[in-house]
């Protein structure tokens, strides 16, 4: 199994309340890891997080509007402090984008709220696609959507076909007018359709 050397977050975002931000705190403190915080001008803070090996991770939250907003790029080398913070990132639905570095190749994960939505494998000049989160739902809601339409089309064709047989019986020039003037509507509807 390969060996990652590095993990790096770039533009990794967490928005936090006051209650996530002691939670924070309480879940970034254990016996290897421990937290110091800074307070910075106009109540922002840094948090830093120090392994006992000496690697830090810096987390510097700005206060918008009620909330502890983090915009955090680093590269993190310990095992145990790098755990630590893809922990917080997903407890507290951080977004952003990570790369995992191992010798021949980098993972790339994409997180959203929390979740890996995309995994990408980089060797070299080579990208491929491992996961993509798809919303089925939204999915499924899509070809309903496109049965209706399908319906609708088969509707239209169905009153084509009876004003192209009415037409063929009539002779009166009034109601050839009229039926031309309708099929010239569904034609109308049906490109529109099929488009």
């Amino acid at each position: 199994m390969a060996q990652r050397l590095a993990t790096e977050y770039v533009k990794a975002t967490l928005k936090l309340s006051e209650p996530q931000m002691h939670q924070f705190l309480r879940m970034s403190e254990d016996g290897r890891i421990h937290h110091r915080v800074k307070v910075l001008d106009n109540g922002c803070q840094e948090i830093v997080l120090e392994d006992v090996s000496g690697e830090e991770v810096h987390f510097p939250f700005d206060r918008q509007e009620g909330f502890y907003i983090c915009e955090l790029s680093c590269r993190l080398v310990n095992h145990h402090l790098t755990n630590v913070v893809r922990k917080l990132f997903m407890t507290f639905k951080g977004d952003g984008v990570v790369h995992r570095i191992y010798e021949d190749f980098i993972m790339t994960y994409v997180y959203a709220q929390g979740s890996v939505r995309k995994i990408v494998e980089q060797n070299g000049e080579n990208t491929r696609l491992i996961y993509e989160y798809k919303n089925t739902l939204l999915e499924l809601q899509r070809v309903f959507q496109a049965r209706d339409v399908e319906r609708e089309i088969n509707r239209v064709y169905a009153e084509v076909d009876t004003l192209l047989d009415t037409r063929n019986h009539t002779s009166v020039p009034e109601e050839l007018h009229q039926i031309d003037e309708r099929l010239a509507q569904h034609q109308k509807r049906l490109f529109e359709l099929e488009a």
